[in-house]
């Protein structure tokens, strides 16, 4: 079976604004205030919470490792509390999912979200029975851009892995898919979306309308009964 694969932040969901809010929470607990800014920082924030916590004790001049460290799980503890505040899927997303598994196509989500953070989003966003896999940034021993957890994914949602896609919003999609030899389709829509140009992904996604086709012509049809 054909698969397509998802990445979850700032491609199915912007989650841009609750992952900023968890780090400026830490920020305050050093006694800084807030450090970063939406929509200016969005990009930073779909780097993940260490990345995070390195920009905003950077600009305050006291970065050390040891503090990222410190500090990492008390941003997971924030972000988990306010997980789906301002969160919301991309216009179209969903409708895109269905038409992609009526015409056949296993889906699934493969993020470097940690596992339990995105199935808790997925769960309350009502969303997590429309996948059939979810791999994490800790489901398996490495993350994206390795392909392992792509593969996986794949596995997991009933498909061969050698006949995925995967959408994605970031570098680390587009090299996620170059180091499996599967095609890749950026959206355009996300906090990053003018450089995904540059990235010369197989497809650019600007509206999740077209996703359908562009999956048919990318990897094929797959047949149903």
């Amino acid at each position: 079976m054909r698969t397509v694969i998802f990445d979850l932040d700032g491609t199915l969901a912007d989650t841009s604004v609750d992952l900023l809010a968890a780090a400026n929470h830490c920020f305050g607990v050093m006694g800084l205030g807030d450090m970063l800014t939406h929509p200016e920082d969005a990009k930073i924030a779909l780097r993940g919470g260490k990345r995070m916590l390195t920009e905003g004790l950077t600009r305050a001049g006291q970065f050390k490792d040891a503090t990222v460290e410190e500090y990492y799980p008390v941003l997971l503890e924030a972000y988990r509390d306010g997980i789906d505040t301002h969160t919301v899927m991309y216009p179209g997303a969903m409708e895109a999912v269905e038409a992609l598994k009526a015409a056949g196509y296993g889906v699934g989500i493969c993020t470097n979200k940690p596992e339990a953070l995105a199935e808790e989003l997925m769960q309350r966003l009502g969303v997590r029975d429309a996948f059939a896999s979810l791999v994490g940034a800790d489901t398996l021993p490495v993350r994206k851009p390795d392909p392992k957890p792509l593969f996986e994914a794949a596995r997991r949602a009933g498909g061969t892995p050698e006949m995925c896609v995967l959408i994605g919003d970031s570098d680390t999609d587009r090299n996620t898919s170059k180091n499996a030899g599967v095609p890749s389709v950026l959206v355009t829509f996300g906090p990053a979306g003018p450089e995904m140009v540059a990235l010369n992904p197989e497809a650019l996604l600007h509206d999740y309308a077209d996703l359908p086709r562009i999956v048919a012509e990318l990897i094929g049809v797959n047949s149903i009964g």
